[in-house]
């Protein structure tokens, strides 16, 4: 009997970062780039206070959120697309500028989410090599050929932590081809304050050729909700909102986004307790000959080379004491783990435990 047959494609599957191992009673998970305070008070009760509609459709495009975006960014809302996290802008991205065969350009160690999307569409995959973990605009222009179509960046970067200075991005941007779409993924940008730094949407919002995507998951502490949003020319944006799916923001996290964009005293809190522990813990780690990423984001690439025990010793150990961190297997840096800034308690129980263990 003949059955439908699925199409395979060749796509490594993601792999988050682990909750749980070994069934640890209550781990404390550091793995997976969570917000170490959690979402604003304001969005947990704007989120709650539409218990009663749920049995309303939401906005179709998303319009009162744009709105607050727009002027908080000052930007124009109709050139914002929100989504089911950044991850769905970047779907959407591919689907809307790639045939079978054109070429996507992604940063050696980049997130692997680009990877997957522009392979589902067919997609060739060129990577560019990183020098000391940080993207190269001298590599990615080497790999351009008539074929590439997408360029993607995450600046800053994960898992790395490193990051393109403005000048560095707006050297790539003018070196690429004007038909090239350079993807300019702001994940992180809340967490730097350093001069020689700016955000994509700081860069190129009158640009015709990037695409910004920003993301709630991370500072906004609602990785739980998918929630995300790109920004770029009105033709672009009105493309995607041909083929995105209908209502693909539900209310509540509709609610939730808009009080958690504008609750600044609870964003402003967790920028300063990120900047304050990302300095003890990177000290920290300096103290016991961890290579790391300087301090840019919420978490640090740490690298075992230079201590007495490896990577994989070093996560039985502090998984031992309750602590998960993320294995870089997938990224495929050796002798590496991912640990996310935590609250002060899991941070500080991560420095008496990493201090136990290579003491």
């Amino acid at each position: 009997m003949n059955l439908p047959k699925p199409i395979k494609f060749e796509v490594e599957r993601y792999v988050g970062g682990l909750s749980q191992f070994k069934k640890i009673e209550n781990p404390i998970k550091l793995s997976a780039n969570e917000s170490a305070l959690g979402a604003s008070p304001k969005a947990i009760e704007a989120f709650e206070k539409e218990k009663n509609k749920l049995f309303k459709y939401p906005e179709d495009d998303s319009n009162s959120l744009r709105e607050v975006l727009s002027n908080e960014f000052k930007i124009d809302p109709k050139r914002i697309i929100c989504g089911s996290g950044s991850d769905q802008i970047f779907d959407l991205t591919c689907r809307l500028f790639l045939n079978p065969g054109d070429e996507v350009i992604v940063t050696e160690f980049g997130f692997i989410m680009y990877k997957i999307y522009a392979s589902l569409s067919r997609a060739k995959i060129v990577l560019a090599k990183e020098k000391n973990f940080k993207a190269s605009v001298e590599e990615i222009i080497k790999k351009v050929s008539d074929k590439t179509k997408i360029v993607f960046i995450a600046n800053p970067n994960n898992p790395t932590g490193t990051y393109l200075s403005k000048n560095e991005m707006l050297d790539l941007r003018k070196k690429l081809r004007s038909d090239i779409l350079l993807v300019v993924d702001d994940a992180y940008f809340e967490f730097i304050d350093s001069d020689n730094f700016s955000s994509g949407l700081d860069l190129f919002e009158d640009s015709a050729n990037v695409l910004i995507t920003r993301t709630f998951s991370k500072i906004y502490g609602l990785a739980g909700l998918r929630l995300g949003w790109g920004y770029s020319s009105k033709e672009i944006i009105d493309s995607m909102y041909q083929i995105k799916p209908p209502f693909n923001v539900n209310r509540a996290v509709l609610a939730a986004g808009m009080a958690a964009i504008q609750d600044s005293e609870w964003t402003k809190k967790a920028i300063d307790h990120n900047a304050l522990w990302s300095k003890k813990i990177f000290s920290m780690l300096k103290e016991y000959n961890i290579k790391t990423n300087e301090p840019a984001v919420n978490f640090f690439l740490m690298n075992f080379d230079e201590t007495k025990i490896n990577s994989d010793e070093a996560f039985e150990k502090l998984a031992a004491d309750k602590l998960i961190v993320r294995k870089m297997t997938q990224y495929k840096i050796p002798n590496s783990l991912r640990l996310t800034i935590g609250n002060k308690e899991a941070n500080e129980n991560f420095i008496k435990s990493m201090g136990s263990i290579l003491k």
